[in-house]
């Protein structure tokens, strides 16, 4: 399934033989190298996409610009032999996020260059996300200013993408509720997608695309983003309920150039992956998981140098990671409530993960080089690897490699979401 194979999906479905792609939702290396990886061992399309937080003109909070991400995707992908066709690169959200407390005006002129550098950088699956209100305005928009702003973000990429050459984008258009990353707080219930609005939300954009004199570039929208009723807080996880879905994976039938695309999917498990692909969500993005294992891969390494290498030390990756994270709370304290021993705990082990976007720290950095400079190479004895890492045992009484473990602990949760999309 290449770039146009994600034009089939709806295709797919329709005869009865649903297949669904996982999107990768992470800047991390190893993520990056393991998804790779695995794309080159399944033959299966390795579509990675990157945020409008975490890459932009600017920078985002990785410090990447999208020719950055770009060249870095390339770099692991020749590194690890995945052929470069099997490959599709997306932009998520894109829109005035990131400038939300700015005027409309200047917050969407950000968000035209923002969208400009993705596509020139070779992005070509691109969400058209505008539903957020800037300075001034509501919290949410409503339909019609949404899909004006994104109908205007179109035009640039179809632009750029034209003076670029190679194939045009493929666009996906809504948003979901709550927004990307995980709610805050734990979660009882969480409400789909009502199919009026979803029906509105593509009536209303097909609208001022015809408006805007693009209506051909409508055919090129494959998916939209609705909420199947999937979601995790901080502390747990909400699973798929198909039954509380049928009258809106209705809307398919009436819509057939359509799938859904399903935000959040983390933590689920195969099987209620395997039915969101079966019922018309076949694009399953997937992000905070995929940090969280390699997280507590890490940690797990780290417990076993502290009882295994006397000059290691107690825990000191760990340790690294809560001074670093507290010397920048930004990107987690108006996230994590509670008294001081529920905050530590979150910093730490939430489903959310907000402490990956302190990885790419130099200090965070050098912890994880002096914990791979004690472990590799290392035995490991297969006691000590069931206490702290039992699933790893393949990998107890031997020299040990920490990048392999690493990937492969990464890769589990891939081989989950690829077992879904081939069902």
């Amino acid at each position: 399934m290449t770039q146009t194979g994600l034009d089939h999906l709806a295709d797919l479905r329709r005869a009865g033989t649903p297949c669904g792609i996982t999107s990768v939702c992470s800047a991390h290396p190893v993520v990056l190298r393991a998804a790779l990886r695995h794309g080159r061992e399944t033959g299966a399309t390795v579509l990675i996409e990157a945020t409008c937080n975490q890459v932009n003109h600017q920078g985002g909070y990785t410090g990447m610009q999208p020719a950055d991400f770009a060249a870095l995707v390339g770099r692991i992908a020749e590194e690890e032999g995945c052929p470069a066709k099997q490959i599709v690169l997306g932009g998520d959200h894109l829109g005035p996020n990131p400038w939300r407390d700015q005027p409309a005006e200047a917050a969407m002129a950000e968000a035209e260059k923002m969208v400009e550098a993705y596509v020139a950088a070779g992005f070509r699956k691109i969400h058209l996300d505008a539903s957020m209100g800037c300075a001034g305005e509501p919290v949410a928009l409503d339909d019609d200013a949404t899909a004006k702003r994104a109908v205007r973000l179109a035009a640039v990429a179809e632009r750029t993408a034209a003076e670029q050459g190679g194939e045009m984008p493929r666009y996906i258009i809504g948003t979901e509720v709550p927004p990307p990353g995980g709610a805050d707080h734990a979660l009882d219930e969480i409400t789909p997608t009502a199919p009026e609005a979803a029906r509105m939300t593509i009536a209303v954009h097909r609208q001022h695309f015809v408006d805007a004199g693009l209506s051909k570039v409508m055919d090129r929208v494959i998916g939209i983003v609705v909420q199947p009723g999937v979601e995790f807080g901080n502390h747990n996880v909400i699973a798929y309920d198909r039954s509380k879905v049928q009258s809106l994976i209705r809307i398919l039938d009436d819509e057939p150039r359509f799938v859904f695309e399903a935000h959040s999917t983390d933590y689920q498990g195969t099987a209620p992956l395997s039915e969101l692909v079966e019922d018309g969500f076949p694009i399953l993005k997937v992000g905070p998981e995929l940090t969280f294992v390699l997280r507590e891969a890490l940690y797990a390494l780290d417990l076993i140098a502290s009882d295994l290498i006397p000059d290691y030390g107690d825990r000191p990756l760990m340790k690294a990671m809560e001074e670093i994270m507290l010397a920048a709370p930004g990107n987690w304290n108006r996230h994590y409530t509670g008294d001081a021993a529920t905050q530590a705990m979150l910093r730490h082990y939430s489903l959310s993960d907000r402490i990956r976007y302190y990885w790419a720290s130099k200090a965070a950095e050098a912890a994880v080089a002096r914990l791979s400079e004690h472990l590799d190479g290392q035995t490991v004895p297969l006691p000590l690897m069931r206490q702290h890492l039992p699933a790893a045992t393949r990998c107890a009484d031997k020299p040990l490699n920490v990048q392999a473990l690493l990937i492969w602990r990464v890769s589990e949760s891939l081989r989950s979401y690829h077992a879904a999309c081939r069902v």
